[in-house]
């Protein structure tokens, strides 16, 4: 999605980085240590005597997937692959040993208990939240293609003028709104090609260089957590909130943008005036150069139309009864018939995410389906837990983890575990706004995660400009994070109490 802006070289600088911080040589002694630590507890727990789990009427299967998604927690933390490959390896683990498919002397039902089919365990990669994520892709890939993405930046940019902190007010409401719809690392990467010339302008004694740079990773985080498609966390909360066959709350696209596009602009104005604190400009003007544009011709206006159309659906889902998972799927049918994209656009999408979620999706429906989340509910007494204590937890926990490794892969571990929970829990959730407030809440909080380089990949990004350093970076990544949480939180606590959500 970004290989037609002029800064992809960042793109590939902050991969080339991330590769070689992950897989350099020196580190094979770190990374041999890390694939025995996996094996070993994953062994342990496979193997170890039912009993010592203390959840009754543990099955054989039952127990092989609590094995596997301590595999996948530990491959996911510690990062000895890709994410998207741990959650291949997740299905291929489920698949063999615990569903009808597997292999025969190890998934007889009479012996370990009631297996999983291995249709359902496929059909992870196929679940609607899915086409919600190629929706959103698609969408982006047309944007770039016809330069719509440019020709509105160009236009919302106009506005803000020449004056130095008005241009970085523009950049920060313009990456927001983008991240809201379009891919955070395409909009980042387009953003900070824009900035580039700007950059030249600046002198380097001066600050301002630092607070456009960093304004762009911050923009394009927290602006993902307006819409259900803004940031993978989102959708994959909205999955269990909607869940025919578990919560079934059926939130809307244009409900969760009722309340999270308030926040998120307020968040917006509190991070532009920190990063003017922080990091001021000594030159009072700069001057935006933008090249590119829209392309004329017809595919440019079926893209400003379906656009137009599809947003305008997402938004009243309520009142055409047609979900947000469908309406996704009208631009890809839209821009393949017309042929905006063709089969070589499709590899622009960003398969590896895709497939990191659907592992997600595949320990949540070992989890029900096997029974284990219901053996857990009964054994364990989740209505005696603190709501306000599950609250904070979960939100600390996806946290922590998502400044260290894939927001996308700490939603997909912490979210089935938080609804499990949270059913359990009941009416006792009700003081705090219900089960929405919690798993929202985390999803916030994934999004709120922005202190290191590698938490994300917008900060990648501007950390590869070279204009901005670590400690910058975390100075306000962990203000803005901890801002963000405490008036999101309280977002959903409140719209939960009103029953607004």
């Amino acid at each position: 999605m970004v290989h037609q802006h002029i800064g992809t070289h960042l793109v590939d600088v902050a991969r080339r980085w991330r590769h070689e911080r992950k897989y350099h040589p020196g580190n094979k002694c770190k990374i041999a240590a890390k694939i025995a630590t996996v094996a070993i507890v994953t062994l342990l727990l496979w193997f170890m005597p039912a009993d010592w789990f203390g959840i009754a009427g543990l099955t054989v299967i039952q127990q092989r997937i609590i094995a596997i998604f301590a595999f996948a927690t530990l491959m996911w933390i510690l990062e000895i692959v890709s994410s998207w490959a741990t959650s291949i390896a997740i299905i291929v683990l489920m698949l063999l040993f615990c569903s009808d498919s597997g292999i025969a002397p190890l998934v007889n039902p009479d012996e370990v208990g009631s297996v999983l089919s291995h249709k359902g365990v496929m059909a992870s990669f196929a679940d609607p939240i899915i086409m919600l994520f190629i929706g959103g892709f698609v969408l982006a890939i047309a944007a770039t293609k016809t330069g719509l993405d440019a020709q509105l930046a160009k236009v919302l940019l106009r506005p803000f003028g020449t004056r130095s902190e008005m241009v970085l007010l523009g950049f920060l409401l313009i990456t927001g709104l983008f991240s809201m719809f379009v891919s955070n690392t395409a909009t980042a990467a387009m953003m900070l090609t824009f900035l580039a010339p700007v950059f030249h302008q600046l002198p380097p004694e001066g600050k301002g260089r630092i607070a456009l740079a960093m304004s762009i990773p911050v923009a394009a985080n927290l602006g993902g957590m307006g819409t259900p498609i803004g940031t993978p966390p989102n959708s994959i909360a909205l999955k269990y909130l909607n869940d025919p066959e578990g919560l079934n709350l059926g939130l809307g696209f244009g409900q969760w943008m009722m309340f999270m596009f308030p926040l998120v602009m307020l968040l917006l104005f509190i991070s532009w005036r920190l990063l003017l604190k922080f990091f001021p400009f000594s030159q009072k003007t700069v001057e935006l150069k933008i090249d590119g544009g829209m392309q004329k011709g017809f595919h440019s206006w079926v893209v400003i139309i379906t656009f137009i159309i599809t947003v305008v659906l997402w938004l009243s889902d309520r009142f055409t009864g047609i979900n947000a998972n469908t309406v996704a799927m009208i631009p890809f049918c839209i821009f393949a018939l017309t042929g905006v994209i063709n089969k070589r656009d499709l590899e622009q999408i960003n398969w590896s995410v895709i497939w990191m979620v659907a592992g997600g999706f595949a320990l949540g429906y070992g989890l029900n389906s096997s029974g284990l989340a219901a053996n857990a509910v009964e054994s364990i007494p989740f209505g005696e837990f603190s709501p306000l204590l599950i609250l904070l937890i979960g939100g600390a926990i996806c946290y922590l983890l998502s400044n260290f490794i894939s927001n996308s892969a700490t939603a997909a571990l912490l979210m089935p575990i938080l609804a499990m929970v949270c059913g359990a829990m009941g009416d006792k959730l009700a003081p705090i706004g219900g089960t929405p407030t919690v798993l929202i809440g985390v999803a916030i909080a994934a999004s709120s995660a922005m202190i290191l380089p590698i938490s994300t990949p917008p900060n990648a990004l501007a950390f590869a400009t070279g204009y901005v350093k670590q400690k910058e970076m975390s100075k306000i990544g962990i203000i803005m994070g901890v801002i963000s949480m405490v008036l999101g939180f309280g977002l959903v606590y409140m719209m939960g109490t009103l029953h607004l959500i």
